[in-house]
């Protein structure tokens, strides 16, 4: 039977004998995990990502890797506001889906998912 206690592992043979050993790896684990949670200890480099070289001047409003999809939800998300301002000028969806570098299905595919948004949305503010 071996217990824990107080950074010194307790053996205790089948004859009754009582054995400590030092516990090595406990009290390196509590070091380095004090020192790692210290800032002064972290050494960050701001290497920025594929949408920005440098995070501390990022234009995102949220960080790619805090948002739930990452980068691409958040450009697809700017994507999809321009091709629904471009149908509300009245812009064909053939022009709007070679301006926006995808297929015309992929345009109504946004127009109809913005519509549904705002149908559920509409019926959410006036409780039906």
């Amino acid at each position: 039977m071996t217990a824990v206690r107080e950074r010194q592992t307790i053996d205790m043979t089948p004859a009754g004998a009582v054995r400590l050993e030092p516990a090595p790896m406990a009290l390196d684990l509590e070091k380095r995990a004090r020192r790692d949670a210290l800032p002064e200890h972290t050494h960050y480099v701001d290497t920025g990502c594929e949408v920005h070289p440098s995070c501390l001047t990022c234009p995102l409003v949220r960080c790619r890797y805090d948002e739930p999809g990452g980068a691409r939800k958040l450009l697809s998300h700017d994507r999809d506001r321009s091709i629904v301002e471009l149908r509300r000028r009245g812009l064909p969806v053939n022009a709007i889906a070679s301006r926006a570098g995808v297929s015309r299905r992929t345009v109504f595919r946004i127009l109809a998912r913005v519509r549904e948004e705002g149908t559920a949305g509409a019926e959410r503010r006036h409780g039906a």
